[in-house]
């Protein structure tokens, strides 16, 4: 066994970790977060892309062994690492502490619970687990989700979908319209209406030039009478792993609690249990838990205590 290294290069490795995260996936996350997790991050307007360079890999040969990247923030540093080589786990928790971004002593490893080879290695070097998220998954063989569409509702042809409407339900779903309109996206001007068009352009660019693993066929999207997008509930089809990576989910504000974004999980369901799916990504709001979310998937930040 010959192990090299070298620094992640976007347009060149990103099919190769896809291929490589998709090979090693395991439903319980001991290798690793899943294929979309990374590939949503690269073609989001949130990532903060300067640092890519410093994500790396490690290589038998050609073949991928691991990969140490950041999410957001920048600070937060994962691996995905291929059973059998466990040996490799102090070295990459040595470059993730030396060489990824580390701002005001903020740096975190980010490992699920079941990394065991990462965790000790990350606690040999002085790291502790300073806290741990929750997050529900949907399991296809042990439940089901049927709430229906709420009278006054329809479903959208994700594959016909209006660029503007799209913008302003994300707008609007994500909190954004608490600081700011959206208003005049259309113009190239400063502050938080640069955010709105920002926004509409990252959509619109998606529609058109989609990344390259997305299932775009597979959205879920509910407009009231007028025509007006209500809800959307994204979808990353991954076959391979029988996998239905949800993201995101958003619901306007005038029309939550009607369940709305259950009616959008149901369809998922609905259109993905004939094709195998085995799970369905979900999130850490007490909503999954609720409507039948029972994996539980325990993400896990690790840091090394600050000394004075």
């Amino acid at each position: 066994m010959s192990i090299t290294t070298r620094q992640f290069q976007l347009l060149t490795d990103s099919r190769r970790v896809w291929d490589f995260m998709v090979e090693v996936y395991d439903p319980e996350h001991a290798n690793g977060a899943s294929a979309p997790f990374f590939e949503y991050a690269l073609g989001s307007s949130w990532l903060d892309k300067n640092y890519l360079p410093m994500n790396r890999l490690w290589l038998d040969g050609e073949r991928v062994a691991a990969i140490a990247f950041y999410e957001e923030p920048c600070t937060d540093v994962y691996v995905n690492l291929r059973p059998g080589y466990e040996m490799l786990a102090d070295e990459i928790i040595e470059y993730g502490e030396a060489s990824m971004p580390h701002f005001d002593g903020e740096k975190a490893f980010v490992l699920f619970a079941g990394q065991r080879a990462l965790i000790d290695a990350a606690k040999r070097r002085g790291y502790v687990l300073d806290h741990e998220d929750l997050e529900y998954e949907f399991d296809f063989a042990a439940r089901d989700l049927n709430r229906p569409i709420p009278e006054g509702f329809h479903l959208v042809d994700p594959m016909n979908v209006d660029a503007v409407k799209l913008t302003r339900c994300f707008w609007k779903g994500f909190g954004h319209a608490e600081r700011a309109p959206f208003e005049r996206w259309e113009e190239r001007v400063t502050g938080c209406e640069w955010d709105a068009q920002k926004s509409y352009y990252d959509v619109l660019g998606e529609i058109l030039a989609p990344s390259p693993h997305s299932t775009h066929e597979y959205d879920v999207i509910i407009a009231d009478a007028a025509g007006e997008y209500a809800c959307f509930s994204g979808m990353w089809w991954v076959a391979e792993n029988r996998l239905a990576y949800m993201e995101p989910l958003c619901t306007i504000p005038e029309y939550r609690r009607m369940g709305l974004a259950e009616a959008a999980l149901s369809e998922h369901v609905r259109r993905l249990r004939p094709l195998g799916a085995r799970y369905m990504t979900g999130g850490g709001d007490p909503f999954y838990r609720k409507i039948g979310y029972d994996r539980i998937v325990r993400r896990q930040y690790w840091k090394k205590e600050q000394t004075t």
